[in-house]
């Protein structure tokens, strides 16, 4: 086990198994925190998964963390996602945001059915999407959200996980979808395939994740018609796609960790 000086702090549980990481947790006070333990939090050059409240925090007084709190700041948020893919040219599909009653009467003037409806905050692995049919299926999604966040449907059975971690690809597979149905997440019946992942949805992963400051990331994309679109960023992604490769996630980041790379 690796000397306790040569440690580095985490507050979140995902690196809680790496030999050279203490985990501490995320207290909801930082008074929680021992005095030990906020001396280590304190002395720390970096502090690694710091969640979402503290990565704020850390970057205030200049503390750097893993992941960035650049990418904190985009954590199952689709709309500031889209916004900042429009805003920097990232291929995307069509989507639009629609804010209350009225805003929603508008959808049908820019799309046609079928098209994509998705909770746009706090969802993940498939739940909060909709493929919209009709009118009717249109005011039950309408119903149960304020924010309407809308999305043309670009009919294909998979897509492609990048995982980027650091600067570097750590991963990339397929997800297939399984029969009737429109999405390709695993908790949705979708397969993993690790046959290749074309060169040019890799480079746009890449330049992604460079361009929107994601250091710790899965950027899902898809082919259609011969392009590519990224579809959503996740920094919450799932470690199946490590498994069905043979990658163990703990020894490639206990060994990024001791490089310095992350």
């Amino acid at each position: 086990m690796a000397n306790i000086e040569k440690k580095v702090i985490a507050l979140g549980s995902r690196l809680r198994k790496c030999p050279n990481v203490i985990t501490l947790g995320i207290r909801p006070n930082f008074s929680d925190y021992s005095e030990m333990e906020a001396e280590q939090i304190q002395k720390a050059q970096k502090i690694y998964y710091p969640g979402t409240f503290y990565s704020e925090l850390f970057d205030s007084i200049g503390k750097k963390t893993f992941p960035s709190y650049h990418t904190y700041k985009f954590v199952q948020d689709k709309i500031k996602q889209t916004a900042l893919f429009n805003l920097t040219g990232i291929p995307h599909p069509k989507t639009r945001v629609y804010y209350g009653n009225l805003q929603k009467t508008k959808i049908m003037d820019l799309f046609h059915f079928p098209f994509i409806a998705k909770l746009p905050r706090g969802s993940a692995m498939g739940r909060g999407v909709f493929l919209i049919h009709n009118r009717e299926e249109l005011m039950h999604y309408c119903d149960i959200t304020s924010v309407a966040y809308i999305q043309e449907f670009l009919q294909t059975d998979r897509d492609i996980r990048v995982v980027v971690i650091g600067k570097q690809i750590a991963h990339a597979y397929w997800r297939i979808a399984a029969q009737g149905e429109f999405r390709s997440n695993v908790s949705t019946g979708g397969e993993i395939s690790l046959s290749q992942v074309p060169k040019e949805a890799l480079n746009l992963a890449r330049y992604v994740a460079r361009t929107c400051g994601w250091d710790d990331v899965g950027i899902d994309i898809i082919a259609y018609q011969d392009e590519y679109y990224v579809l959503e960023a996740n920094m919450k992604y799932g470690k199946e796609g490590f498994r069905k490769a043979g990658i163990d996630y703990i020894s490639l980041m206990e060994q990024k960790i001791k490089s310095g790379e992350i």
